[in-house]
């Protein structure tokens, strides 16, 4: 089925009133795009980035509008003529299929290799495995597919770890693909935890797929840095810990990620874009940690650090 997408440009002072209008002629399912919302969004959670992409940027400058949608037929066009003469406002129309909607947003996720053992894969491929482990994965739930350099860094410090029999904790695990990572290539378990509530539901569901879960794979929700019962609860021993967040997290996280730490285990924090990433290291470096190796594409670092004496 084709649909009308209208798109009312406006000031963002002005779209509440609009919407008014708008429900008072009969539209429901309104979707508002607003610049000054973006703006805020970022600004109250400036701690859980350090890097927009420019491009998301640029979406957003300047933009107020207020979006509906119609079907694409006789009743959808007349309703949308009898909106535009009670509005007296510009509205700009395009068209949309179901299908746009449903798969095309699938075009942008392929199989995506990584490091030398690894092979992403979204849930609906089947692609020939190349002899690599298959690390299957839902793209579509939570933020984590593999793509972006902080993740691809991570994944590729754990391939060149030995895991078999060792316990992994993965802080801000997101789709929990670095924890399902270290499940497929060998880990005894894994714990996770993430501030997104629908966390724990997404990384059980992508581990799923991928043959993995019960008591060997556990995610918790909750702040890391805040909650001392849920420290508690993740407890210590684990041989390696992950942190692909940002460098506000991680510099205090570097206080007392130790704590959850085996003798001789490995935290590998990634996330760190470059001109932070001498102030991480300082911030290890006081803590206690000894840097065993950096790795670095695009903008981005990932530390492989080591308790120093151990």
């Amino acid at each position: 089925m084709r649909w009308i997408e209208a798109a009312i440009p406006t000031e963002s002072g002005k779209i509440d009133g609009l919407c008014l209008k708008l429900t008072e002629l009969g539209i429901d399912g309104l979707s508002i795009e607003d610049e000054e919302d973006f703006k805020n969004f970022l600004e109250n959670n400036r701690q859980y980035w350090d890097y927009v992409d420019e491009e998301l940027d640029r979406r957003f400058e300047g933009l107020s509008q207020v979006k509906f949608y119609l079907p694409d037929d006789e009743d959808g066009r007349a309703q949308l003529e009898s909106i535009r003469v009670a509005l007296e406002e510009k509205i700009n129309v395009s068209y949309v299929q179901d299908s746009d909607w449903e798969n095309n947003w699938r075009e942008f996720y392929k199989p995506l290799k990584i490091g030398e053992r690894l092979l992403v894969v979204p849930e609906w491929e089947s692609p020939d495995a190349e002899g690599r482990t298959v690390l299957r994965l839902d793209p579509g739930l939570i933020f984590g597919t593999g793509s972006h350099a902080t993740t691809r860094m991570c994944l590729c410090a754990l391939q060149e770890l030995e895991l078999e029999g060792k316990r992994v904790l993965d802080l801000g695990c997101g789709s929990g693909i670095l924890g399902i990572g270290a499940a497929v290539l060998g880990c005894a378990g894994v714990t996770g935890c993430d501030i997104d509530p629908k966390a724990p539901d997404v990384a059980a569901s992508n581990a799923a797929l991928n043959g993995i879960g019960g008591e060997g794979f556990k995610i918790y929700a909750g702040d890391i840095l805040s909650d001392a019962g849920l420290r508690r609860i993740i407890g210590g021993g684990y041989d390696v810990v992950l942190a692909n967040i940002v460098a506000d997290v991680i510099i205090p996280l570097s206080g007392f990620v130790s704590e959850f730490m085996a003798p001789g285990g490995v935290f590998i924090c990634s996330g760190i874009i470059d001109n932070r990433a001498e102030e991480v290291r300082a911030a290890l470096a006081g803590n206690g940690f000894e840097l065993v190796r950096q790795r670095h594409e695009e903008e981005w670092s990932c530390f492989e650090c080591r308790v120093r004496g151990e």
